[in-house]
């Protein structure tokens, strides 16, 4: 493992499971959603499976909370981020990380040919980060010593 990792490689490492939600849904039933499944974005797919938006906490809390709007009556395709910055499985952890610094973001689409594949957020990288980080350390620390294999 190194830092500079594979987007691909932590999607493996990542349960299979992508959370999604229709544009037609209700903010409420988002919201709901990743509070149930612990997570802080949900991919916003059409009926056909295809990836129109990003829905976050963060646009919850600022296009409907701060507004005054109804969660209950909004619905998602009104406040969901359409201008999406997404990555493919073969980009690098380090350029992802430029990536989310840079454009202030916390998730990542991955898209493989057109289709979704999952979704990275800066947890999973900065966890990547620090495992390679790690697994450096404990090699550095065994070359030190004469016990790492030749």
């Amino acid at each position: 493992m190194d830092t500079i990792g594979k987007v691909g490689t932590i999607l493996h490492r990542k349960e299979p499971q992508l959370w999604s939600i229709s544009p037609e849904a209700m903010v409420f039933d988002a919201i709901q959603l990743m509070a149930d499944k612990n997570i802080g974005a949900l991919v916003v797919l059409d009926a056909a499976g295809k990836l129109v938006g990003i829905i976050t906490e963060r646009d919850y809390t600022r296009k409907v909370m701060l507004k005054g709007r109804s969660s209950k009556d909004t619905p998602v395709h009104t406040i969901m981020d359409t201008s999406l910055i997404t990555v493919s499985p073969h980009e690098t952890v380090t350029d992802c990380m430029h990536i989310i610094t840079e454009r202030r973001i916390r998730h990542l689409p991955v898209v493989e040919e057109g289709r979704l594949i999952g979704i990275v957020s800066i947890g999973d990288l900065v966890n990547w980060i620090i495992a390679a980080q790690e697994t450096t350390i404990e090699h550095l620390q065994k070359y030190i010593t004469g016990e790492y294999p030749v």
